[in-house]
C-alpha cells in the first residue's frame, strides 16, 4: 500500500517537473503576465462597450494565470523564506512584494464570486485595482535586486512548450469553472455587467451612488448665475442660462463606474449635435472637450460627441446637485469617471485635451480659485 503510494507521488511529481516552466522563465512569465494583467486592468478603465468585453475576459485569464505562475515560484524559494540564516537584503522587499502580489490576486478572485465588501472608505475592487498598481514598482524594484537573464535553453524544448500551455490552460479552465460556478450558485447575481460592476439604483432617480475623487466637492451652483458656454473652434461663440436650454432629448444609458457598480436610468437634456450646429464648428474642429465648474475635464471625438448628452434630468427628477447638477455629460459606452459633472463649457478643439490626464488627478487642490477639480464616476 506505501510502496503505491509512493509510486503514485513519484508519477505527479515528475508530470509536475515537465509541465514547470525553468526558474528564470517562471520569474519572467511572472513580469510578463503582471505586465499584461496590470495593461488589461488599466485598459479596462476606459472600456466601457459590449465589444469591449474581451479586455475583462483576458484581464481575468491573466490574473488567473498567475495563481500558478506564483505557486511554482513560492515552492521554489519557500526554503529560503522560512531559513532566516539564509535571508539577505532583499529577502523582506521580496516578502512584501509576494504578500501583496498574493492580496491583489485574493481581492480580485473574491470580486469575482460575488464579494462586495467595504474596506473603510473603499469598495473591494478599487482595493484590488490599487494592489495590482502597486505591484508594478514593487517588482521593479524587486527585479533590480535579483534580476537574471534567462538564457536560449529555457526558451527551448518541450517543456517550456508545455508549461506555457499549462499557465495559460490553468487561467482559462480556472475562468471558465468560476463563471460557471458563479451561475451554478448565483454567487455573482445577474446584476454584473462584463465589466464586473454591480447594479445599484437602476431606474431611482437621483438614488443611485455619488462618488468623487479625491477633493472634487463643489459648492451647491447657482443656476441664476450659470451658463453654459460653446466655443473654441466655431464659427459663433454662445452661451445659455439654464432656462434657455431646450432639455427635449430623451436617452437610455448605462453610467458604469470604475469603483465597482453600474446604474440604468432615462436621462433627459440637450443633445450635444444640436449645440455644436448651433455654434456651426470650423473644418478644423475634431474634437469635444467638456469642462466642468471645477475644471475637471473629458475630451470625445467630434463625430461620438454629436450623440451624446447634456443631461438636466435622471428618471423624470432634476439632476441633484451631487449628480452634476444643472448639468451632466451623458456619454453612452463610456466608463463614468467620463460623464463629466457640473459641465459649464463645451470647446470645440483641433486636438484632444491632453491635460486632462492631469486634471483628473490634481484639479480638486485647486478648487478654492474655481479651477481643476477631479472627479471619479
Amino acid at each position: 500500500m506505501c510502496a503505491g503510494l509512493n509510486r503514485l507521488e513519484s508519477v505527479d511529481r515528475t508530470m509536475g517537473s515537465r509541465l514547470e516552466l525553468p526558474p528564470r522563465l517562471v520569474d519572467w512569465s511572472i513580469l510578463a503576465t503582471v505586465s499584461f494583467a496590470v495593461a488589461t486592468g488599466l485598459l479596462g478603465l476606459v472600456s466601457g462597450r459590449t465589444g469591449d468585453a474581451w479586455v475583462f475576459v483576458t484581464h481575468g485569464i491573466g490574473g488567473l494565470s498567475l495563481v500558478l505562475l506564483l505557486f511554482w515560484k513560492l515552492r521554489r524559494v519557500r526554503h529560503r523564506v522560512t531559513n532566516r540564516v539564509a535571508w539577505d537584503r532583499h529577502t523582506p522587499f521580496s516578502i512584501l512584494l509576494g504578500i501583496v502580489a498574493i492580496a491583489a490576486l485574493a481581492t480580485g478572485i473574491y470580486w469575482a464570486f460575488g464579494g462586495h465588501p467595504m474596506i473603510g472608505p473603499w469598495t473591494l475592487l478599487f482595493v484590488h485595482m490599487a494592489l495590482g498598481v502597486l505591484v508594478v514598482p514593487l517588482l521593479v524594484v524587486h527585479l533590480h535586486g535579483r534580476f537574471r537573464t534567462p538564457s536560449t535553453d529555457d526558451f527551448a524544448g518541450r517543456r517550456a512548450t508545455m508549461g506555457s500551455l499549462a499557465v495559460v490552460g490553468f487561467g482559462a479552465l480556472t475562468w471558465r469553472l468560476q463563471r460557471g460556478t458563479n451561475r451554478l450558485f448565483d454567487l455573482a447575481g445577474a446584476d454584473h455587467r462584463f465589466t464586473g460592476s454591480k447594479e445599484e439604483g437602476s431606474g431611482e432617480g437621483n438614488d443611485f451612488p455619488t462618488t468623487s475623487w479625491v477633493a472634487d466637492d463643489p459648492d451647491p451652483i447657482d443656476p441664476d448665475a450659470w451658463q453654459l458656454r460653446v466655443g473654441g473652434h466655431v464659427e459663433r461663440e454662445l452661451a445659455f442660462g439654464d432656462e434657455a436650454l431646450d432639455s427635449s432629448e430623451d436617452r437610455r444609458a448605462v453610467l458604469d463606474c470604475t469603483s465597482g457598480w453600474y446604474s440604468t436610468h432615462a436621462w433627459r437634456g440637450v443633445r450635444v449635435g444640436d449645440l455644436l450646429d448651433s455654434a456651426e464648428p470650423t473644418d478644423e474642429a475634431e474634437w469635444v472637450s467638456f469642462r466642468s465648474v471645477t475644471g475637471y475635464r473629458w475630451s470625445l471625438p467630434l463625430e461620438e460627441a454629436r450623440d451624446a448628452l447634456l443631461a438636466t434630468h435622471v428618471d423624470g427628477e432634476r439632476l441633484s446637485h451631487g449628480h452634476g447638477f444643472p448639468l451632466r455629460l451623458v456619454a453612452p459606452g463610456r466608463r463614468g469617471f467620463q460623464w463629466v459633472k457640473w459641465v459649464e463649457t463645451v470647446e470645440m478643439r483641433r486636438r484632444r485635451d491632453a491635460s486632462e490626464w492631469l486634471a483628473i488627478f490634481v484639479s480638486g487642490f485647486n478648487e478654492a480659485n474655481g479651477d481643476d477639480a477631479t472627479d471619479r464616476r
